[in-house]
């Protein structure tokens, strides 16, 4: 019984690591890389268009509200492309393309 109890223990801790080390994936670089953006520049994300894992850490590309209209499909966003390390912290980011909300991609 003692047995079953330390193999149910060590499954529990494998689970958990699972947890600790996905916590860590596309999820936790997407939202660290929109965070870091709106601090930095001051505009509400929208969402995110791409995240990638790249040489030493993550490539997340973020949509941004640059410039808000009326009507709403005349609003002006950016694609920003946001370069994370492994912990999730901003390496670097850049403007890739603005456009017209309603503008489809040619």
């Amino acid at each position: 019984m003692a047995e079953e109890r330390r193999k149910s223990a060590g499954s529990t801790k494998t689970a958990t690591a699972r947890r600790a080390k996905s916590a860590r994936g596309p999820e936790h670089a997407a939202n660290a890389a929109c965070q870091s953006l709106e601090r930095l520049i001051g505009h509400p994300t929208e969402g995110v268009s791409a995240v990638r894992r790249s040489d030493d850490g993550w490539c997340v590309v973020v949509d941004v509200l640059e410039v808000p209209r009326i009507p709403d499909t005349t609003s002006l966003l950016a694609s920003y492309e946001v370069q994370l390390d492994r912990a999730g912290e901003l390496l670097e980011y850049r403007r890739v393309r603005r456009y017209r909300r309603g503008a489809a991609d040619e």
